[in-house]
């Protein structure tokens, strides 16, 4: 029993890094290949994450491999599109703000965050 646990852990773990490192994989491609900034091609990204749930596709894929899928760019704009949908079900007043309350946590965490590692470091403007 306990191995049988194990090698679903395990499985779980390949599933997400598959589909996390499929998606970095991508964005390698996209930068290596193109012209594109990397805000052009962050925002690409949450669009496609967006996109990919209006249509039904990202869900199964956050199913199948958990973080593997949310953890990516890409998961952002799935977050904020699920969000929204969510919210639509209630008004069209919680189609809007749906999709701020889900990605609320995060975006607060990320600030928070950054300010407490901005008392602890000094920043200093990279050298070349």
């Amino acid at each position: 029993m306990v191995q049988a646990e194990i090698l679903d852990i395990l499985f779980t773990y390949l599933k997400a890094f598959a589909v996390g490192g499929g998606i970095c994989l991508i964005a390698q491609f996209i930068i290596n290949f193109t012209d594109l900034t990397a805000g052009k091609i962050l925002v690409y990204f949450m669009l496609a994450g967006v996109v990919l749930t209006a249509i039904g596709v990202y869900q199964p894929l956050v199913e199948f491999a958990g973080a593997g899928a949310t953890v990516p760019i890409s998961g952002f704009g799935y977050l904020l599109a699920n969000g929204a949908m969510k919210g639509a079900e209630k008004g069209f007043f919680y189609a809007i703000t749906g999709s701020l309350t889900a990605a609320s946590a995060g975006v607060t965490a990320a600030v928070v965050f950054a300010f407490i590692m901005a008392l602890i470091f000094k920043s200093r403007t990279k050298r070349n």
